[in-house]
């Protein structure tokens, strides 16, 4: 069952899953989660509450799925959150389940045996060396793109005599073997000469209680050569200048802090959640 609204209603959402005992549903990360918990806040507000009873399994694919929003939506029904790493190039890269008990830690998957992650020079990156390399799956994989030989040519690849499926997305490979997910390589900024990936920044951002959602670009910068800026929307009736938000994210390296917030009215963002860095990089070179 699909819901019929061109944009995403989550109240639309909640009333299907209580009219039609709905068991489990797909939706693209905090894009999709946030907006699901505040419409149950406000129908927990009107004296109308969903009822969840029937829902046991929420699974999440496409976008940054974080660890405090996932925790949160458990906290109001006990469902299992299953966040799962893939590309329409290939089958899933990896997984990562929330439940009660365990703790789901955001951009962070256990990937089977056809998942590896290889630097740029080809070398496969070894658990614990904090290498940045990008994810590569092997396996059942499609035979390449319609009549686009250049695109194939870039995407399904030959490593060590293995032909893989390689979307463009970087991570990093823990010691115990599980990977970090870091971003899509082409989206990455490059400011003084070090790689950000956006969502790592977003994320940080996004953890701000004031902070409905947000997307960061590089703006041209004459000194960086790209800026780190974040555009930002706010909470219905939260209030919070960009000092504020600067000051909630100096958990990351200094290089990777933005350098301006842009505060709007609403992230745009494409019917599947997905960020529109297009339109991000519009409204980040705004002036004011």
């Amino acid at each position: 069952m699909t819901l019929e609204s061109r944009h995403f209603d989550p109240h639309e959402l909640w009333r299907v899953v209580q009219r039609e005992q709905v068991t489990q549903i797909a939706i693209v990360g905090d894009a999709f989660a946030k907006p699901m918990l505040r419409a149950l806040d406000e129908a927990d507000a009107r004296g109308e509450p969903y009822d969840l009873s029937s829902l046991v399994l929420v699974i999440s694919s496409g976008v940054m799925w974080s660890e405090s929003v996932k925790r949160e939506l458990i906290e109001r029904h006990p469902v299992i959150a299953y966040d799962s790493l893939g590309s329409s190039e290939g089958v899933g890269f990896a997984n990562a389940i929330t439940t009660t008990d365990s703790k789901g830690e955001t951009a962070k998957f256990s990937v089977g045996s056809n998942t590896k992650v290889f630097t740029d020079d080809g070398r496969e990156v070894k658990p614990g060396s904090g290498e940045i390399g990008y994810l590569a799956v092997g396996g059942n994989i499609p035979l390449g793109y319609y009549k686009d030989a250049a695109k194939t040519a870039e995407t399904f690849r030959v490593v060590d005599g293995k032909r893989y499926s390689i979307p463009g997305d970087y991570a990093t490979v823990e010691a115990d073997g599980t990977i970090t997910l870091l971003g899509r390589g082409s989206v990455s900024i490059n400011s003084g000469g070090e790689k950000i990936f956006p969502e790592e920044v977003e994320e940080a951002v996004k953890q701000h209680p004031a902070v409905a959602d947000a997307v960061v670009v590089g703006v041209p910068d004459e000194r960086f050569g790209e800026a780190v800026t974040a555009v930002v929307s706010l909470r219905p009736g939260a209030i919070a200048s960009p000092e504020d938000l600067g000051a909630a994210i100096e958990s990351l390296a200094r290089f990777k802090r933005p350098r301006r917030f842009v505060i709007v009215d609403e992230v745009v963002r494409g019917p599947n959640g997905k960020a529109d860095y297009t339109w991000a990089k519009t409204a980040a070179t705004q002036p004011g």
